[in-house]
């Protein structure tokens, strides 16, 4: 079990731009044997910080606890006493990897909005690097969900001859408009907060940090715009839970008397009941801005909503078409972030590829957040594709439902660990 950075030196982005030093943190599970190597590629917020470590009680920087836990490690789905599993946090991110809140080793200042714009491509070549360095060449497998999955996708047309698995769990080949909304929207809660300074308010958040005043900062609080980060992460709650998660977990019930906001948005609220929903959402909100930078959200969901399979080709057809692996999609029914028929779509374009390809439906009421909270279902499918391939038993295909109902009939194959 390794943690560590790298210093990959000189880097140049897809935008043209580059950095004299980009540098890496990523964590490694696992004795590598010369074929058994898997990347897992983290969501949005993520870190390279994907399964359990026995050190620090399970703590990393910022973030508290490894965001795949129990999916990965040893016994688990994807078990690291017979994987090299490795896991690097991306360029743009804060959790150790080059970002906007590094510092510019050319100025001695953090980059801020100075650093280059990012996209997934970008992410895919700095983890070529970064495994080229590790001495890992061709991967048994690459595996991520949500916008990971993406970069799943990009490992598939970039470096197809690298990966013989690949699973792309609850993702697409490219975000529909009402997700690009209400991303422009989050970016806007941000870009609009005072304290956010054009992207350069790091000085002063450090200064409130430690006490004083630097008077640079061009909104009240001096601490970077923490309002417009918490109200972007609660468009992105909201976007990972389903109608059927929330009213089981919230409803329409008031929260408890213990539970009381610290003052009411408007004179009128005090009137009404502080919702069990509203809490969860400040609280959501409060952990978040202590543990994310705001530019970093800036640019990453900028490349989440960038990204697009087909770009340079054809189609998405066209873009798979290089890979001679096995591709397993996994969705998840109650998920409108990205739903079972994006998924179908892109299921349907591999099919045309002629690859081996099974897309792998869960019924599921948790939304987008499934694929991290339902490891009894995640699970199986995924350990089945390491050890067998697409052969393995939990793993069912859309294609087999299919062929009995009519062409323009979607019947998805709700299966789960349940009906094994």
């Amino acid at each position: 079990m390794t943690r560590d950075t790298i210093d990959l030196g000189e880097f140049t982005f897809e935008s043209g731009e580059s950095i004299p030093e980009l540098e890496v943190a990523y964590e490694t599970y696992g004795e590598f044997t010369g074929d058994n190597a898997v990347l897992i590629c983290h969501a949005l917020t993520g870190s390279a910080h994907v399964a359990r470590r026995p050190d620090a009680g399970d703590e990393t920087a910022g973030q508290a606890r490894a965001w795949w836990g129990d999916v990965v490690g040893p016994g688990k789905a994807i078990d690291t006493t017979e994987y090299y599993v490795v896991c690097a946090n991306v360029p743009g991110s804060c959790y150790g990897t080059t970002g906007p809140a590094s510092t510019n080793p050319e100025t001695g200042e953090p980059y801020g909005t100075d650093f280059p714009p990012v996209t997934v491509g970008d992410w895919t070549r700095a983890q070529r690097r970064l495994l080229d360095e590790l001495g890992v060449g061709r991967l048994h497998a690459v595996i991520g969900g949500s916008v990971g999955g993406m970069n799943v996708l990009d490992w598939l047309r970039r470096y197809p001859d690298d990966v013989g698995r690949a699973a792309a769990v609850a993702t697409a080949g490219r975000l529909d408009a009402q997700c690009l909304a209400i991303d422009t929207v989050a970016r806007r809660a941000i870009t609009s907060d005072p304290d956010w300074n054009g992207g350069h308010y790091y000085e002063a958040a450090e200064t409130e940090a430690n006490g004083g005043s630097s008077g640079e900062s061009d909104g009240d609080g001096g601490t970077g715009p923490e309002d417009g980060l918490a109200r972007a992460r609660q468009l992105g709650h909201i976007m990972y839970l389903s109608k059927a998660s929330m009213a089981q977990k919230f409803g329409r019930r008031s929260a408890g008397r213990e539970t009381v906001r610290e003052e009411p948005p408007d004179p009128a609220a005090a009137f009404f009941p502080y919702r069990e929903v509203e809490s969860y959402l400040d609280y959501q909100a409060e952990k978040f801005v202590d543990r994310f930078d705001a530019n970093s959200y800036l640019y990453l969901t900028r490349a989440m909503d960038d990204f697009d399979l087909s770009t340079g080709y054809e189609s998405d057809t066209a873009a798979l078409a290089a890979f001679e692996g096995e591709l397993l999609l996994l969705s998840f029914t109650a998920d409108w972030h990205f739903t079972v028929d994006q998924a179908e779509a892109l299921a349907e374009s591999a099919r045309e590829a002629a690859l081996d390809v099974a897309h792998h439906v869960i019924e599921s009421d948790h939304g987008h957040d499934a694929f991290l909270v339902e490891p009894e279902t995640v699970g199986p499918p995924l350990s089945a594709l390491l050890a067998d391939g697409l052969s393995g038993r939990p793993i069912t295909d859309t294609a087999e439902s299919n062929s009995s109902a009519p062409s323009e009939t979607f019947a998805p194959v709700h299966t789960s660990l349940f009906s094994q």
